[in-house]
């Protein structure tokens, strides 16, 4: 039995490498801060956006976790996500990415195109019925 019980805490891989990158990203901002660095204010700052992006691209390349409490099987945090390279149902990140069920289901449903224009040059029909 773990810590936390049966409680899924979303360790993942990305989660990790996300969070020491933002962590060592603000621990150099605020350093730099302190010292007034005005260079080091700004590597910090983009070592906290690195941070931001290492974990989406590994989140989108399967090492993350859906929204909502994984199997018990999959809980381990080196355990790669089997939906991950698909896309999760109301996930921001795999929407943002184009993918997922919604982004799939907007390629393919004609209802999402809009309408038809008529051909160039040729005739539009009517049906009128009274």
């Amino acid at each position: 039995m773990s810590a936390h019980g049966d409680h899924d805490m979303g360790h993942t891989v990305a989660g990790w490498t996300g969070s020491t990158i933002a962590t060592l990203g603000f621990a150099v901002a605020g350093v730099s801060l302190v010292l007034g660095s005005a260079p080091g204010l700004w590597a910090g700052g983009a070592l906290t956006a690195l941070g931001g992006l290492a974990s989406w691209l590994l989140h989108l390349a399967g090492r993350g976790k859906p929204t909502g409490p994984r199997p018990p099987h999959l809980r381990h945090w080196r355990t790669p996500d089997p939906s991950g390279r698909r896309g999760h149902p109301n996930c921001l990140g795999c929407r943002l990415a184009g993918r997922g069920p919604q982004a799939e289901g907007a390629r393919t449903s004609p209802a999402s195109r809009g309408p038809v224009a008529p051909p160039r040059g040729g005739r539009r029909v009517m049906n009128r019925q009274q």
